[in-house]
């Protein structure tokens, strides 16, 4: 199992909410992610910019119905960082690894 790790780029309030929709997939076309997460076609591509820069996802572009659609996909590097962040998070929100406190003292 990879170790917890916290990744900052996919921690982003809609990069987070676009790894936890591709990790249950195969392959989501743009307009759905876009329709799921409620962002403008330039939000979301600037989000997919950084996760793509980041070797998260896999963009590719096929021919359907006359026009060109983006299918987006996780990669095997993104799906174990999106895995170790959840982790992560899981482990933070737990207060997993924090040192035993006493009693705060009355002032």
């Amino acid at each position: 199992m990879t170790p917890p790790l916290f990744d900052a780029v996919i921690h982003a309030p809609g990069r987070l909410q676009i790894c936890a929709l591709l990790s249950g997939v195969e392959q989501a076309e743009f307009a759905l992610v876009r329709d799921a997460i409620k962002v403008s076609d330039s939000v979301l591509s600037k989000h997919l910019k950084q996760l793509e820069e980041a070797g998260h996802i896999r963009l590719t572009k096929a021919a359907g119905n006359g026009r060109q659609r983006t299918w987006l996909s996780m990669t095997p590097a993104g799906r174990t960082a999106f895995a170790a962040h959840v982790a992560e998070l899981q482990r933070l929100a737990q207060g997993i690894g924090l040192p035993p406190q006493g009693p705060v003292p009355a002032g």
